[in-house]
């Protein structure tokens, strides 16, 4: 393992580390905190400017076609009128004709005046005359809400590997000490090629060896077609050592190419896996439902053949005693029939001897109809007995398979936690399991002005931040990103795209840049 960037493994990370140096922080370099507020400013300052423009005004006669659906997205290729265009990222409001519904959606590309735009419902397979409402306010307002939070919130963002990304981020050009690839410290390394291909295969190689140490990283990109190439790089990477890319990768949200370098990407997209794990869920609540409702279905009727049996073993004591009375008197009339029958044969002294004890032919007989009586009571008590025994019967039965049906299904409820928690299972909304679902992938792909503006992302946390074509993604999205990491980021791209992009500097007093 490497010891100046524990928790990485693999000879591709002690090569990208090998001559890695600790940059302190100077007293006099901004910190995080301060860019944050830099840009949480500058952010404020151009939501005002724009809000009122021309950049949030309607934009009509604009023509839509659906090019495809996942889940509960669609994806619409919007067509504007010359000379208009929308920034990726930037949300919007779609007013289709003939009074239908408007949408929300959000733009995730185009070019020139042809715009792709993810919604959340569907307008049809196409239409002309819409109109589009940009909310590039809405946005602008939503990025420096997180930024604000961020600084409002310490303890909930981190900011430690944030301040070793301040000194890239402060000026265009003061970054001569980060300028070499590979070097940096262990909390903030950097991958610089001229070549964007050597770049996308080293970033592969290094999310293989991160995933194969147990890591999370979000991994930025400055547009969704970046996002989408890099994707099919990685997963072609991963499937070559024979990682299940499927299972590990998540594009947030829809991807817009179909395959990249011979990977199907549409499927990788966060819409699509949730889909896909929707309906196993629903498919798994609908079993879990079936399970529950029989289970309840039998609760009562075993409950009352339960009530029943025991009725039954009732009756049955019952009968047995009544059995054992009737046998005993008829002993009892057999005895006083053989005693009658021999009383005038009896010795005198036998005879004198029943008589001391009032049994003589007149007393026996008394004795005989008694008995009689007696054995006619409880032959009618046994007859009611039987009567009850005959219709407890069927009633206690329990059919040969229901006892173990329902023995299994009170166990798997007993193992899921009892009825109260299947109950709260089925109630439970699929949106609630978002969060947990996207934690539970180890590479999140997706743009650093979604990871800014999206709230799902204010509550996940990743353990590498890996941001790709960096000098293109400007400083506020991705410090907005860098305070979703624990240990470590990565920064890739050609150096010398960082004073030509020029969307780092914060100590100029320029427009604020466009950071989607």
């Amino acid at each position: 393992m490497n010891t100046i960037c524990p928790g990485w493994t693999g000879a591709m990370a002690d090569r990208m580390m090998a001559n890695a140096k600790q940059i302190p922080l100077s007293k006099d370099r901004m910190t995080a905190r301060d860019l944050i507020e830099t840009w949480a400013l500058r952010l404020e300052a151009e939501q005002k400017r724009v809000s009122g423009t021309a950049l949030d005004q309607p934009i009509t006669q604009v023509a839509g076609r659906l090019v495809h659906t996942i889940g509960t997205l669609h994806l619409y290729e919007l067509t504007l009128p010359h000379g208009s265009s929308i920034e990726h990222d930037t949300p919007l409001s779609i007013i289709p004709p003939d009074d239908m519904e408007p949408t929300e959606g959000i733009v995730l590309g185009g070019q020139g005046n042809v715009v792709l735009v993810q919604t959340f419902d569907t307008i049809g397979q196409s239409y002309t005359n819409a109109t589009v409402v940009p909310d590039r306010t809405g946005l602008l307002a939503t990025s420096a809400k997180r930024l604000r939070d961020m600084l409002a919130q310490p303890d909930a963002y981190r900011l430690g590997p944030a301040d070793r990304l301040a000194p890239l981020l402060e000026t265009t050009t003061g970054a001569g000490e980060l300028s070499g690839t590979g070097a940096g410290s262990s909390i903030l390394m950097t991958v610089w090629s001229d070549e964007l291909s050597v770049r996308r295969q080293r970033l592969a190689v290094l999310v293989i060896e991160l995933i194969r140490a147990n890591k999370r990283i979000l991994l930025v990109c400055p547009d969704h077609q970046a996002a989408d190439a890099l994707v099919g790089t990685i997963a072609r990477a991963m499937k070559a050592v024979g990682l299940t890319y499927k299972t590990w990768v998540s594009r947030y949200e829809m991807a817009l190419a179909h395959q990249v370098e011979g990977i199907g990407i549409q499927e990788l997209g966060f819409e699509a896996q949730m889909h896909q794990f929707y309906a196993k869920s629903r498919a798994d609540k609908a079993a879990l439902r079936r399970k529950y409702e029989r289970f309840r279905e039998l609760t009562p009727i075993l409950a009352y053949k339960g009530q029943k049996q025991k009725d039954l073993d009732e009756v049955r004591l019952l009968e047995w005693r009544l059995l054992t009375q009737l046998t005993d008197l008829q002993t009892k009339i057999k005895d006083v029939n053989a005693t009658l029958a021999e009383y005038e044969n009896l010795p005198l002294f036998r005879r004198l001897s029943l008589q001391a004890v009032g049994k003589n032919v007149e007393s026996l007989h008394q004795y005989l109809e008694l008995y009689e009586s007696q054995c006619a009571e409880l032959k009618g008590e046994l007859d009611v007995a039987k009567t009850r025994i005959d219709e407890l019967v069927p009633e206690a039965a329990v059919p040969k398979d229901m006892r173990p049906e329902f023995d299994e299904l009170k166990e798997d409820i007993v193992r899921l936690g009892g009825t109260k928690k299947i109950r709260e299972l089925l109630a439970a909304e699929e949106d609630t399991n978002r969060q947990a679902f996207i934690q539970n992938r180890r590479l999140v792909v997706t743009t650093a002005s979604r990871v800014l503006s999206d709230p799902l992302f204010s509550r996940v946390r990743f353990d590498v931040l890996i941001a790709d074509e960096a000098p293109w993604i400007a400083a506020a999205p991705l410090l907005g990103a860098a305070g979703l990491i624990r240990e470590r980021i990565v920064i890739s791209g050609d150096r010398r795209d960082i004073a030509s992009a020029g969307l780092w500097a914060s100590r100029k007093a320029q427009p604020c840049p466009d950071y989607s």
